[in-house]
């Protein structure tokens, strides 16, 4: 087996960026994106979904045991297609090996709900040679994660945990798994943005712009979740989001990723015309007025006097849906405007991600008994 190297600057060569972007876009024709997204709507069954999925190999099993048995190979072909085109890399880019990353990232915080609920270690994702924690020696953390880059948790917010100390110790009682959870994002995103650094120009303005946009929606994201489920105030919200400030080389200037979730903390959640303006205003939901049995985008239509205007609130559940299909967007075209690129690549493991998502979010909804028509309008909305 191959030994992962820290790649160095200008590592990728023209010969391997251009057969993983060949390789790639046939995945991507192969996958449910871009157009092929429509197939997803009209689905009755999860039995229809698995059909369409996998045609050579869909199950014949009952209803949740198919929901899991589902969402698991959903997930392996994902990690297993992302894989195969890092690895066509001689020395894989460091962005590309920090996307791949995510996956483990994914796992390890799964695997510390699990033990913090008593439940039997998830299925872990194969990203094989560049795994770095010890899930084998679940659910022993200290074990799993010595001497590799989430050691630091030993030290922090898992102190009391010691090595051979299984999940039934009371030491597990006052784990914070939402303070670990917000640590290894941060530092899932620093790697991120570092690895920016060992690109092209012209690959790092493609990649950074993606990222930035990423990071600060993720943050808006937040914001609103905790002032409209949770009622935190301003100082409260502005310590959880997540802050970095790229190189002036990417941009014109630093600019920090926070800036727009902070802005959005002045603005009044049940009043919309004061959002007017605001950077991501056009993923807020919008007003709405009708007649009964109608409805119409008050943005679009005047009211009349017979009409009502429905009491308009900031909808989070909303502004995520239409952040991620802008994503998906910004990332598909990035994948063809530059072809035989890291940048490329990176989108595509984006796509790909994006996919997963979407899959597993429609075969929940079928297993509950909803039709795909329904989620698939909710996730996938016209965003430009």
């Amino acid at each position: 087996m191959r030994v992962y190297r820290e790649p160095q600057l200008g590592d990728a060569s023209g010969t391997d960026s251009g057969y993983a972007y060949a390789k790639a876009s046939w995945i991507v024709g192969k996958s449910f994106l871009g157009k092929k997204l429509s197939q997803l709507s009209g689905l009755h069954t999860l039995y229809e979904l698995d059909r369409l999925i996998f045609p050579d190999n869909h199950k014949e099993l009952p209803g949740r045991e198919l929901l899991v048995d589902m969402e698991k190979r959903i997930v392996q072909r994902a990690v297993r297609q992302i894989l195969s085109i890092v690895n066509s890399f001689s020395e894989p880019p460091k962005l590309l090996v920090r996307m791949l990353k995510s996956f483990e990232y994914s796992d390890l915080k799964e695997c510390l709900s699990h033990i913090i609920s008593g439940k039997e270690k998830p299925v872990i994702s194969d990203i094989g040679r560049f795994k770095t924690v010890r899930f084998n020696n679940y659910p022993d953390v200290a074990s799993m994660i010595k001497n590799t880059e989430f050691e630091f948790l030993l030290n922090d917010d898992l102190k009391q945990i010691k090595q051979g100390m299984n999940a039934s110790n009371p030491a597990w009682a006052s784990v914070d798994l939402t303070a670990i959870e917000t640590k290894l994002d941060y530092r899932f995103y620093q790697g991120l943005i570092e690895s920016l650094y060992t690109l092209s120009d012209e690959d790092r303005e493609v990649a950074s712009r993606l990222i930035f946009d990423e990071i600060s929606l993720r943050n808006c994201v937040w914001a609103f979740r905790l002032r409209t489920y949770y009622q935190k105030s301003e100082i409260e919200i502005a310590k959880q989001l997540m802050d970095f400030k790229l190189h002036k080389n990417f941009y014109q200037k630093r600019v920090s990723v926070a800036t727009d979730a902070l802005s959005s903390l002045d603005l009044p959640l049940d009043v919309r015309l004061p959002w007017r303006g605001w950077k991501w205003e056009r993923f807020l939901n919008s007003e709405e007025v009708y007649l009964p049995g109608e409805s119409y985008n008050a943005l679009e239509t005047k009211p009349s006097s017979s009409q009502q205007t429905v009491h308009w609130m900031v909808d989070p559940r909303y502004f995520q849906n239409a952040a991620t299909q802008y994503l998906h967007h910004l990332a598909f075209h990035n994948f063809h405007a530059l072809p035989m690129s890291v940048s490329a690549i990176y989108c595509f493991i984006k796509l790909k991600q994006f996919e997963e998502d979407i899959l597993t979010s429609i075969a929940e909804a079928l297993a509950l008994g909803m039709e795909s028509s329904s989620v698939f309008k909710l996730l996938v909305s016209e965003v430009n």
